[in-house]
């Protein structure tokens, strides 16, 4: 009885964020190859940059900020690419291939860079 409940405790805190991936994968269907790329990868910079030890919290990323991202076939390549955290754009490179549907990622590397200066932000399209 009590692993039936932990399991039914962990699906009612898992249940919420397994949702919204969900949701977040189908309306990728609705997008262009090129931007369903972008989105799938922005998204996975997020989760990843968010699962590290780093102390970031991305709500928000973006691959073409500093520099338009590379498409190579189902690679994206973005070397000025940077997410939003604590209220804070900070630089990101990162490399992310997805399957030739581009709705999930086989692999993704990244390196988080230096903060960009809020005075920049007009300029690079980001906001707060």
């Amino acid at each position: 009885m009590k692993i039936f409940a932990s399991i039914l405790c962990l699906l009612a805190f898992a249940t919420p964020s397994l949702a919204s991936d969900a949701r977040f994968i189908a309306s990728l269907g609705k997008l262009d190859p090129k931007t369903r790329l972008e989105q799938i990868c922005d998204y996975e910079a997020m989760k990843r940059i968010g699962d590290g030890a780093n102390g970031f919290h991305p709500d928000r990323a973006k691959s073409n900020v500093v520099s338009a991202p590379q498409h190579l076939g189902d690679t994206l390549v973005a070397k000025g690419a940077a997410f939003r955290s604590g209220g804070k754009w900070i630089q990101v490179a990162f490399t992310c291939k997805a399957s030739p549907d581009r709705t999930r990622v086989l692999s993704f590397s990244s390196k988080v860079g230096a903060p960009i200066p809020q005075e920049k932000w007009p300029a690079y399209g980001l906001w707060k």
